[in-house]
C-alpha cells in the first residue's frame, strides 16, 4: 500500500486559504454585521426619505371656473378647488383659502386664454406655471443643483471613509494580533509571506467592494421605487464608477493597512502606526466636502491615487470629466497600487517577525 504524499499548498491555494478566512471571521463578527446592517440602513432611508419629500411637495392652490379647468390640469402644478362663478373664486381669494383664482378670459378670445385674479401682489409661481414656454436647447450641460451636489459629496465621502476604515482597521488588527500570539510563526511555516499578505487583502478587499456593491444596488432599487429614476439617471454612472475605482482603491490602501500594522508588536501601538494611513482616508473626505463645487481641486482630486475614488465620481456626477479623463485616473491608480503593493510587501516581509520595539521605516524598506 502506497504511503500519502502531503505536499505544500501553491501560491493561488494559500492565498485563497488566507482570504477565505478573513471572510469567514469577518462575516461570522456581530459588530461587522451590525455596523455593515446600519450603514445599508442609512443609504436606503436617505433615498426613501428624499422620495416622501419630493412626493409630499406642496402645490399651490388654486380655484378654477369652467373651462379654465382645462388649461390648469394640463400642467399638474396646482392644487385646484372647482367653483362655478368667478364671484365665488374672486371670495376664496379675498378669505385665503387659494392663491389665484384662474377663470375664462373675458370678449371673443380662444377657449384655452385664462385670466389669473390675486389679491394686493402678482402671483410669480402661478403665472410662471401657466405661461407658454417656448423649446429650448442648451449649448453647454449646466451644473447640477447646489444642495443636490452636495448631498451626493457627502455620501461618496462617507462611504468611502467608514468603508476604507472598517476594513483597514481590520486589516491592522488582525496583523498585529497574528504577530503578538505568534500564530504567525506557524502560518510561516506553511505559506509565505506574500501569500498571507495577498490573502489578507483580497478577502478584505472583496468584503469591502462587496459592501460598496450592495450600497449601491439599494441605492439604485430605492430610486427606482420611490419615483426618482430622473435623479438615479443622473448619478448612476458616478456610482458605477466609485465601485470600480473603490476596488482598486481600497487594495492600495490595505496594503498600506497591512504594511504599517506589521511594523508595530503590540495592539496599543496599532493606532500610532496606522496613523499616516488614516490621513490619507480623511483628506478626500473633508477635501469633496468643503470642494465639492470647485472644479480645480476635484480635478486635482480625481488624478491622485488615494482619493481619486471620490473626486473622479464626483467629477463623473457633476459632467465635468471628460470621457477619456476617468480611464486615465484609473490607470494611474492602478500603476499606484502595483508599486504600493510591492513596497507594501517589502515592508511585510521585513516586520512581521520582528518583535518589541517599533521597526524604523528606513529598516523595514531594505532588501
Amino acid at each position: 500500500m502506497g504511503r500519502r504524499v502531503h505536499t505544500a499548498p501553491t501560491l493561488g491555494q494559500s492565498v485563497w486559504l488566507v482570504a477565505s478566512r478573513e471572510i469567514i471571521v469577518r462575516l461570522r463578527s456581530k459588530a461587522f454585521l451590525i455596523s455593515t446592517g446600519i450603514l445599508l440602513l442609512i443609504s436606503v432611508a436617505s433615498v426613501v426619505v428624499g422620495g416622501i419629500a419630493g412626493q409630499n411637495a406642496t402645490l399651490p392652490k388654486v380655484a378654477v371656473v369652467g373651462n379654465a379647468a382645462m388649461v390648469v390640469d394640463q400642467t399638474q402644478a396646482f392644487d385646484t378647488i372647482a367653483v362655478d362663478t368667478q364671484a365665488a373664486a374672486e371670495a376664496l381669494v379675498r378669505d385665503g383659502t387659494v392663491t389665484a383664482a384662474v377663470v375664462p378670459a373675458e370678449g371673443d378670445s380662444s377657449p384655452l386664454d385664462v385670466t389669473v385674479i390675486a389679491l394686493d401682489t402678482p402671483p410669480t409661481e402661478v403665472l410662471t406655471a401657466l405661461s407658454v414656454s417656448p423649446a429650448l436647447q442648451l449649448l453647454e450641460q449646466g451644473a447640477p443643483n447646489g444642495g443636490l451636489a452636495y448631498l451626493v459629496a457627502i455620501g461618496f465621502g462617507l462611504v468611502f471613509l467608514m468603508s476604507a476604515v472598517t476594513f483597514g482597521s481590520t486589516i491592522a488588527q488582525s496583523v498585529v494580533e497574528e504577530k503578538q500570539t505568534r500564530i504567525v510563526e506557524i502560518l510561516m511555516s506553511t505559506i509565505s509571506v506574500r501569500a498571507l499578505l495577498a490573502g489578507k487583502v483580497l478577502g478584505n478587499s472583496i468584503m469591502a467592494f462587496g459592501q460598496i456593491v450592495a450600497i449601491g444596488l439599494l441605492v439604485s432599487l430605492g430610486m427606482a421605487v420611490t419615483g426618482q429614476q430622473a435623479l438615479l439617471g443622473d448619478v448612476g454612472p458616478a456610482i458605477i464608477w466609485f465601485g470600480v475605482f473603490f476596488a482598486f482603491g481600497f487594495v492600495l490602501l490595505a496594503a498600506l493597512y497591512a504594511a504599517t500594522a506589521s511594523m508595530v508588536s503590540r495592539q496599543e501601538d496599532v493606532g500610532s502606526a496606522t496613523a499616516p494611513v488614516m490621513v490619507l482616508v480623511m483628506i478626500p473626505y473633508f477635501l469633496v466636502i468643503f470642494f465639492n463645487d470647485n472644479p480645480a481641486v476635484l480635478a486635482v482630486m480625481s488624478y491622485i491615487p488615494f482619493s481619486a475614488p471620490v473626486g473622479m465620481p464626483m467629477r463623473i456626477f457633476l459632467d465635468s470629466a471628460l470621457w477619456w479623463e476617468p480611464l486615465v485616473s484609473l490607470a494611474i491608480l492602478l500603476v499606484s497600487t502595483g508599486i504600493v503593493i510591492v513596497l507594501g510587501a517589502r515592508i511585510y516581509a521585513n516586520s512581521l517577525l520582528r518583535m518589541g520595539a517599533r521597526v524604523p521605516l528606513r529598516e523595514a524598506l531594505k532588501r
